[in-house]
């Protein structure tokens, strides 16, 4: 199926990008609006904050300091919010979602809750503060494909407004990956199949790891390969990143390795191989394809044929 582009508009409402933004697809119903913990009293101006919708309230972990998330609904978004600032203190954003010609119902936003939550809860992204998932309402067929073309502006829109919570770590559609070890299997036509560079693995002192490249970095694969203890060379950084990763369930296993238990992005190869290895590394040299070209050689020549 063709994917094609989209035009997003964003209105500033106080002409600065730290205050209420409006945002939305053009030609489409679909409305969010942006707005900081401090001004949520503002929206009682605002018409589009007393409809029913969805919302995402965004801060940090208080023990860890990880990005946090918490998905809501409400009949009333302005009412619901004034409630949090009481009740909830992680937050010191909320994105909301309606519908500019306000046929959302009830039934509507408890679906597009129960679906957010559940795709949330798949990237891992974010740390969800949602301790379950609510069961899906029941929705007549032609509902729930209308709500399901709206997830789809939900996502667009809330990674335009800088959260990318609900977009999977590998962005290749269709793909189907089986184990990090062996071969990337992709459905025909899959980015991933089309482009064999974007598959990297590496290989180094016994510890083995497999990675894909994406838009947004590299992507280790659940499966791969770490050693079990840093040496005293890492930097705190990255000291600091494998640590959360031990602490969050991500890399766990045996006394002599660890493993990854889920695909982890990583905004740099260096910084995923010092991760896995335990100490400073070049990983735009220590990551290659099936064909033993590195990562650094594999760029060189895409920048070549541009």
């Amino acid at each position: 199926m063709s994917t094609f582009g989209k035009s997003i508009r964003i209105y500033l409402k106080d002409g600065t990008v730290t205050g209420i933004k409006f945002g939305e697809v053009v030609n489409q119903t679909i409305q969010s609006i942006s707005c900081p913990r401090l001004r949520v009293g503002e929206l009682v101006d605002l018409p589009e904050a007393n409809r029913p919708g969805v919302y995402f309230l965004f801060g940090e972990d208080e023990e860890t300091g990880e990005a946090k998330a918490y998905i809501g609904e409400a009949e009333n978004v302005r009412v619901r919010l004034q409630d949090h600032v009481y009740k909830k203190d992680f937050w010191n954003e909320v994105i909301f979602f309606v519908s500019k010609d306000e046929n959302l119902t009830k039934s509507h936003v408890k679906y597009l809750e129960s679906r957010l939550i559940q795709i949330a809860f798949q990237t891992r992204r974010y740390k969800t503060e949602n301790d379950k998932k609510p069961q899906l309402s029941s929705l007549p067929l032609a509902d729930r494909d209308a709500m399901e073309e709206f997830l789809t502006y939900i996502k667009l829109l809330i990674g335009v407004m800088g959260h990318k919570l609900l977009e999977e770590v590998t962005t290749f559609p269709g793909a189907r990956k089986e184990d990090a070890m062996g071969p990337v299997n992709t459905l025909p036509g899959s980015t991933a199949s089309n482009n064999p560079n974007a598959q990297l693995f590496l290989t180094v002192g016994g510890v083995r790891a497999s990675a894909l490249q994406t838009d947004e970095g590299i992507v280790v694969l659940k499966g791969s390969e770490a050693t079990r203890n840093p040496t005293a060379s890492i930097s705190p950084g990255y000291k600091e990143m494998r640590e959360r990763l031990v602490q969050n369930g991500i890399l766990a296993g045996s006394e002599e390795k660890l493993v990854f238990q889920d695909d982890t992005l990583f905004n740099s190869p260096s910084a995923a191989s010092c991760v896995i290895l335990g100490y400073p590394t070049n990983g735009t040299t220590l990551w290659k394809n099936k064909a033993g070209k590195t990562f650094k050689e594999i760029e060189s020549e895409r920048m070549q044929t541009a």
